[in-house]
């Protein structure tokens, strides 16, 4: 399957991959700044987000990532990734590690991560809305909970947009079809990374990016303090100054 997708732009790729209540459409401000910086750039749909149809069978959101690098002739990217893009893109460079040069983890998941008392309460509050039909309510939480103080309500009314497409298209979906999550090893990865957490976040995801220089060869941890889950959104320029800075350190030597 071919996820939707945009692709401008000449020099190094940069592959952009969304949170898990975004899609693609998070990354439209830094999209033309990237390009002008002088990169090949794409950014996706994964399945059920966007303009990307649900899944109908199991699947895996890492072989979607591949076969589109594949399609494209993209032998060896950087990955942008934000929450659960971060998950997608640590499961990408763990097992084709040849095929990553960088990695830029925007508030992370993490494969195997043991969610907090707090998580599990928005998760189970999500749910209750969900399963009453108050869609518009479940959309609010979401937004209320992964924005931080720095949002402005062009952010806002973006996430509000893009969480209820999502929300409308998965909940036809049968459980079974949601993506598989393979076991990976994360010292496979070569890749150099910058793990960025934000300090209005919930606790998981700063701790999440906390351990990263822990596990990995080459990535160190920024936090921002304005930030909460989503800062290509509620900061977008300071977030494109981030990247770009990142994007132009050289490669890690031995």
């Amino acid at each position: 399957m071919t996820l939707s997708h945009d692709v401008a732009g000449d020099g190094p790729a940069v592959l952009l991959l969304h949170s898990g209540v975004c899609d693609r459409r998070m990354w439209d401000a830094q999209w033309p700044t990237l390009i002008d910086a002088g990169y090949r750039l794409v950014r996706c749909d994964l399945r059920g987000f966007g303009e990307t149809l649900a899944p109908d069978r199991p699947h895996s959101d890492a072989d979607d990532v591949l076969e589109l690098l594949d399609s494209l002739g993209i032998e060896r990217v950087a990955l942008v990734g934000s929450s659960y893009g971060g998950r997608v893109a640590l499961e990408v460079a763990a097992r084709w590690p040849e095929r990553v040069s960088a990695m830029a983890l925007l508030c992370s998941a993490f494969p195997g991560h043991e969610p907090s008392a707090d998580l599990r309460a928005i998760g189970e509050r999500e749910d209750a809305l969900l399963e009453a039909g108050d869609v518009a309510g479940a959309t609010e939480l979401m937004v209320d909970t992964w924005l931080g103080p720095e949002a402005d309500e062009a952010a806002r009314e973006a996430v509000r947009r893009m969480q209820r497409h999502a929300f409308e298209v998965q909940l036809a979906v049968d459980e079974e079809f949601w993506p598989l999550q393979a076991e990976i090893d994360l010292t496979a990865i070569e890749a150099r990374c910058l793990a960025v957490s934000g300090r209005h976040d919930v606790t998981d995801f700063r701790q999440i990016a906390a351990r990263l220089p822990g596990l990995l060869a080459h990535a160190d941890h920024v936090e921002l303090p304005w930030a909460g889950h989503l800062p290509s959104l509620e900061r977008p320029s300071d977030t494109t100054d981030l990247l770009l800075g990142f994007l132009r350190q050289p490669a890690p030597v031995g």
